[in-house]
């Protein structure tokens, strides 16, 4: 038996006594992923994008999952884009044919994994910088690799990405010179857009960004270089930059599984998927304190509440505890369970092993959440 073979069994193990409970029976603080709800989603992002010009290529951040990369490929996506290069060792061992790291590696040890990846699957990596360039075409010559390229060109969030479309070119230039290395096309990806809450103005926004990565893509068209891709957008403008007939692909992910954050943003037609399920632990009055904090949900962005009780104020979140005061006497009481809608998926979901799969409210499986944390994989 491997070392991956046995971590896996491990943590199934660790687990196996979940399955079969119903979804208030969990042990908590427990992740909770309601799979009907999360295949709704993915059918219903897929349906969108059929009538989009745009393809769905997900960013599997906000899960983390084989499992859910696998049914979104199978209901139509192109692919998965990735934030991390442990993240797309995992995707593309799983299955997935076309994986991009829509991120910056410059790391050596990041280096040398993307680069021994790409000998055997399509793997996309996002460059600004020609000394970037350079060093991943000298890894890709030492695996005998080939990696694709796309320049990330920062079209408002200040981030990664170069500042100016001049200097594009000589990126440009660099990735036809050196082997190992080919230009698939632009990253311009839109993200300072996601926070604005006026849904007109975030579509001014939007549009002037998707402007700038088709003025972009045709100043590198005319001096001769390749792009068959502009890959932008997320959940939070989708339905904009995937209806610009020059992009041609969306990174959106967090539909699948919706958030507080997300969930406030999004149109209609997306559910919550994920919730942290908590005991109440103590009930002091009106107070009841829940034992799932900040080391089991996140709260970025917004407070989470609690499901089915709108009139709960969420105090705060502690470490361990979550702080709920009711106007009247609680509904819940010790000993109790309530779920949390996460404030922000992705650094929900990166503080726990594990979804408990719930199918008509039935634990019927355990999913791993496999590249948590900042490093390498412990199993795939």
């Amino acid at each position: 038996m491997s070392s991956t073979e046995s971590i896996r069994e491990q943590i199934q193990d660790r687990y196996r006594d979940q399955i079969g409970r119903a979804r208030h029976e969990v042990t908590t603080p427990a992740l909770l992923l309601d799979l009907d709800v999360a295949r709704r989603n993915i059918d219903a992002m897929a349906a969108k994008f059929d009538e989009l010009p745009a393809k769905l290529r997900p960013h599997i951040k906000v899960h983390k999952s084989i499992e859910l990369a696998r049914l979104s490929v199978e209901a139509g996506a192109v692919g998965v884009a990735c934030a991390t290069v442990w993240e797309a060792v995992v995707m593309a061992r799983g299955g997935i044919a076309d994986v991009l790291v829509a991120n910056q590696v410059v790391q050596p040890d990041k280096v040398a994994a993307l680069a021994e990846l790409a000998r055997e699957y399509r793997i996309t990596a996002t460059v600004d910088d020609v000394r970037n360039v350079e060093q991943l075409s000298r890894a890709a010559g030492e695996t005998g690799a080939q990696l694709e390229l796309l320049i990330e060109l920062d079209v408002g969030m200040g981030r990664c990405g170069v500042r100016t479309l001049e200097e594009l070119l000589p990126i440009a230039e660099r990735i036809a010179d050196l082997p190992g290395v080919s230009l698939r096309g632009l990253q311009a990806y839109e993200g300072h857009c996601m926070l604005e809450p006026d849904p007109e103005q975030r579509v001014r926004d939007a549009s002037a960004a998707n402007a700038l990565a088709v003025e972009a893509a045709d100043l590198l068209i005319a001096h001769g270089y390749p792009v068959a891709d502009i890959s932008a957008g997320g959940t939070g403008t989708y339905y904009i930059t995937g209806a610009n007939p020059r992009i041609t692909e969306v990174q959106a992910g967090s539909y699948s599984l919706l958030d507080r954050f997300h969930g406030d943003l999004v149109p209609g037609g997306f559910e919550v998927a994920m919730t942290v399920l908590g005991t109440v632990i103590s009930r002091q009055g009106n107070t009841v304190v829940l034992d799932c904090g900040r080391k089991a949900v996140g709260i970025d962005f917004v407070t989470p509440p609690l499901v089915g009780h709108p009139e709960a104020e969420i105090r705060y979140y502690a470490e361990e505890h979550c702080l709920a005061d009711f106007p009247g006497p609680p509904p819940v009481d010790l000993g109790d369970r309530a779920e949390v809608v996460a404030g922000y998926g992705p650094t929900t979901v990166n503080l726990h092993d594990v979804f408990h799969v719930i199918e008509a409210d039935v634990v019927t499986d355990i999913w791993p959440v496999n590249p948590r944390g900042a490093g390498p994989p412990a199993f795939v």
